[in-house]
């Protein structure tokens, strides 16, 4: 039977409280952490599943002395909060009913049952904690080895359980597929439209963890073939397609880490009340919308002037609006934003009014200050004097 490798998160001292606690026999890491020990990936979270009831979780953690927050537990789950990071523990699960959104759930004692209601066989891998053999009921290890996303059982009753789950397809073909499951992806093209009766939140989230991926492009590129990308982002034409292909290419060789705003914005036309409109739907945070927004009023202009545009927009925008206009963005990597040294106190020391008119000069010298590529005090003195004498 085949063990899951000895790695620094299995052999954590506080894991081995949390299984002293629950009982080695009632208990299975699964999901995440095994997929990606087996591929030699770091796994960063941490999932387990038991046979107790929630109830029970909770007084063996505390009675062990292990702090238990109650994250899911309408739905199974508690988290164990340890110093060197969460566990989500999760009671054996079956569903009763699902509409596509939502699951009425049960408690199971099963472990296959348990696996049967997961989304896809590299998800539903299970290892003992001691002996860190593992169960794998739906044939994950064979698919994890040919690198092969698929349903467990029929993708379309997959599907219909959680419709979520054809983003997740596209997000987890990116990551671990090199083969095209035929059933996976017919399932997600005809059931495509169903994405639309899903919360908006839940498609910016898969849409945004696509977008965040290394490379995308192939991944998007299929989304749009089978129709699903003009479900989630019917803005997203075959020229905005091209435009992420540059933009990865140029992040790549100007050494910019991905960033799915900066890959939304590609996807859209530069058009500022497209990216508002876009924003709302997808119910982005007010700093992803004034990111998207400013990203969409790009101009062919902005590689004319970057350390301008960076002075105007901030580093973050004029970088965005610079690799998706391909220009070179790495110019701005250590540059830091200068302060006019100037204030509208010193104008009116000057001789001017308290009003408009100081405004307007400050305006003036800083305008022609930008312009000069940001001189020294000397000079803006004398940028002021001309003003001045203008006035």
């Amino acid at each position: 039977m085949k063990k899951l490798p000895q790695t620094d998160w299995t052999k954590r001292q506080s894991l081995r409280e949390l299984v002293e606690a629950l009982g080695a026999e009632d208990m299975r890491w699964v999901g995440g952490c095994v997929r990606d020990t087996l591929l030699g990936i770091e796994a960063h979270d941490i999932d387990c599943a038991t046979t107790h009831r929630p109830g029970t979780v909770i007084d063996r953690c505390r009675e062990a002395g292990i702090r238990i927050v109650p994250t899911g537990i309408d739905h199974g789950t508690v988290t164990a909060v340890f110093k060197d990071g969460p566990v989500e523990i999760t009671t054996l699960r079956r569903d009763v009913s699902t509409d596509g959104r939502r699951a009425t759930i049960a408690f199971a004692d099963d472990w296959r049952e348990d696996a049967a209601r997961r989304d896809f066989t590299i998800n539903a891998l299970y290892a003992h904690p001691e002996t860190l053999e593992i169960s794998d009921y739906f044939g994950g290890l064979a698919d994890l080895e040919a690198r092969r996303v698929r349903f467990i059982g029929d993708a379309r009753e997959r599907i219909g359980e959680d419709h979520l789950r054809i983003l997740r397809y596209f997000r987890f073909q990116a990551r671990f597929g090199n083969i095209l499951d035929e059933e996976a992806l017919a399932a997600c093209e005809e059931l495509a439209e169903t994405l639309k009766g899903l919360s908006r939140e839940r498609v910016a989230m898969e849409l945004l963890a696509i977008l965040a991926l290394v490379n995308p492009v192939a991944t998007v590129q299929l989304m749009d073939r089978t129709g699903v990308l003009k479900v989630v982002l019917p803005e997203a034409r075959r020229n905005e397609i091209v435009r992420l292909i540059a933009l990865v290419a140029s992040e790549a060789a100007q050494g910019f880490a991905p960033h799915p705003i900066r890959r939304l914005a590609a996807l859209l036309p530069p058009i500022p009340t497209i990216a508002e409109a876009v924003a709302a739907r997808l119910r982005l945070s007010k700093q992803q919308r004034a990111r998207l927004v400013c990203d969409a009023e790009r101009k062919p202009t902005d590689t004319d002037a970057p350390f301008a545009l960076a002075y105007r927009e901030g580093l973050e925008c004029a970088s965005d609006r610079l690799l998706l206009s391909g220009g070179d963005a790495s110019l701005l990597s250590d540059w830091t934003i200068p302060e006019l040294p100037l204030k509208g106190g010193e104008i009116v020391q000057r001789g001017v009014g308290k009003g408009p008119q100081v405004a307007r000069i400050l305006q003036a010298v800083e305008t022609r200050w930008i312009a000069e590529n940001f001189p020294g005090r000397e000079r803006v003195e004398a940028l002021l004097a001309e003003e001045l004498a203008r006035s």
